[in-house]
């Protein structure tokens, strides 16, 4: 079986990451992830990343890198992650889909939430990007 893309943004902003909490689906619900989603058939995974941006959390952003690493996720899917920053003007993200929090994670505190475990390496990885 092939394997499929979901993207996942670390959004950076003044040294701070982005965490969003899962409202759906109920087995996930109450945890912390990057946001994003999966790739369409026929889509560039940093059009899809910058697609997903704007539907879960009504933002314009820009994809930056991409974080090394590959994590698998449930099959066939597997979770590649970029740094990506909020385009100037750009509305502050807020939850409009399979969320109901955001939190703006500074270095010191990205521990404090209870991130979904296929996320924590993409995080750890994250983490060196955010170390003074």
């Amino acid at each position: 079986m092939t394997e499929r893309i979901v993207v996942g943004a670390a959004l950076l902003e003044a040294g701070r990451l982005l965490a969003a909490r899962r409202s759906a689906p109920a087995d996930l619900a109450g945890r912390w992830e990057l946001p994003g989603g999966k790739v369409e058939p026929g889509e560039k995974p940093e059009a899809a990343l910058a697609r997903e941006l704007r539907e879960e959390l009504g933002v314009d952003a820009e994809v930056m890198e991409r974080v090394p690493g590959v994590w698998p996720l449930r099959t066939p899917f597997v979770l590649h992650v970029w740094t990506a920053r909020l385009r100037p003007g750009s509305p502050a993200p807020h939850p409009l889909q399979d969320h109901d929090d955001l939190r703006w994670l500074e270095a010191g505190e990205l521990w404090d939430v209870d991130w979904l475990d296929q996320d924590v390496p993409a995080v750890r990885e994250v983490a060196r990007r955010l170390t003074p």
